[in-house]
């Protein structure tokens, strides 16, 4: 079923605190509301395990990308919204686990230091929060300094609704106005 569509894939990147599934989601019921069929995976949970398979070179991300995604496109979906914080410097990679002609759009969510802080401390209880502000810090300056070839998007003072229209139709999937 249109397996030979060529998926269109937005690859969300940023540091924690951004907005990333906040933006994602919002622009999965924008997309619902004007019935474009469509897809949301948080790439952060493919790999979520102890211990961790990335550091005993297991791309276990990778292959649960693979397999999910080849279910999707066995219903039909062409669509997909992908986050997760350096998809937009793996763009390659994740683009041949999808398989098949990949058409990406990588947007990188940007933040003051300030606001990613605010949103963690709302976000994050109790020992985590010190581990993700850090882990935040140090994301956004590789971010900023590897992720050339992104759109970026300010998340400061924006609401869900006008950074998901705009990534939306900076990618190509509404139209302007």
């Amino acid at each position: 079923m249109h397996a030979d569509l060529p998926t269109d894939v937005i690859f969300i990147g940023g540091r924690s605190g951004v907005g990333k599934s906040t933006v994602a989601f919002e622009a999965s019921r924008i997309l619902a509301a004007a019935d474009i069929r469509h897809a949301v995976i948080e790439g952060d949970n493919l790999d979520q395990a102890h211990p961790q398979p990335w550091r005993s070179g297991i791309d276990l991300a990778a292959r649960n990308l693979r397999a999910m995604w080849a279910n999707y496109r066995a219903l039909g979906y062409a669509k997909l919204l992908f986050t997760n914080t350096v998809s937009v410097l793996e763009v390659p990679t994740l683009s041949e686990a999808l398989g098949g002609e990949v058409r990406a759009t990588p947007v990188l969510l940007v933040s003051s230091d300030a606001t990613a802080t605010a949103r963690l401390e709302r976000r994050e209880t109790g020992s985590s929060l010190e581990a993700h502000l850090d882990r935040s810090e140090r994301a956004a300056r590789r971010l900023d300094a590897e992720a050339t070839g992104a759109i970026r998007i300010a998340t400061d003072g924006r609401t869900p609704s006008d950074l998901a229209t705009e990534m939306l139709t900076l990618a190509g999937w509404l139209r302007a106005g």
